[in-house]
């Protein structure tokens, strides 16, 4: 596996709609593997190809076990073509970007959401996800349409540097554990 790099805001690739993708083979499964690997060493929780200058629509997601609430489940994804088919409530909460590092900003996102896909192995799949996982699905399949967090926060002036000890190490990427508005 390889670390990939990350592209920052900017870059015209991040603005682009990602191209579907017809077939899962080797090489895009090598490809969510290298993904999934720069995301965890980042540290994020979620990764969208065009983040690493790919116009592919395929995204990986690692939210560990009790990320944002005690018990909440681990959840590991690689995604090929994701679309959110359902989606209801509203909640607003705290998110950053692994391509717009050391800012965060307060976003409104569906607080449940039903995803359709393809698996690694090309099989459809339809999965449910509520709160933060939802919302680093929202995230990252944003990403796929060009899309940035901070295109989504109503209230710009909650765009701001994150308060951190400095020797406080949190995943970057969605938001971190006790985000604002949870």
């Amino acid at each position: 596996m390889a670390l990939l790099p990350i592209i920052v805001e900017g870059d015209p690739r991040l603005r682009q709609k990602a191209t579907r993708i017809r077939n899962v083979d080797d090489r895009l499964r090598k490809l969510a593997a290298d993904m999934h690997e720069t995301m965890v060493d980042a540290p994020g929780v979620g990764l969208a190809a065009p983040q690493i200058g790919l116009s592919r629509r395929l995204i990986v997601v690692n939210v560990p076990a009790d990320y944002n609430e005690e018990g909440d489940p681990a959840v590991v994804l690689s995604l090929v073509n994701p679309e959110i088919v359902r989606a209801h409530g509203r909640v607003v909460a705290t998110e950053g970007c692994l391509s717009i590092p050391n800012w965060i900003g307060d976003v409104p996102r569906a607080d449940a959401i039903t995803v359709k896909a393809m698996d690694l192995n090309n099989k459809d799949i339809r999965l449910k996800a509520t709160g933060w996982v939802a919302r680093v699905l929202q995230h990252e399949i944003d990403h796929l349409d060009g899309i940035l967090f901070v295109d989504r926060i109503e209230d710009k002036s909650t765009l701001r540097r994150p308060e951190r000890e400095p020797d406080e190490a949190e995943p970057a990427g969605v938001g971190g554990r006790g985000a604002a508005g949870r």
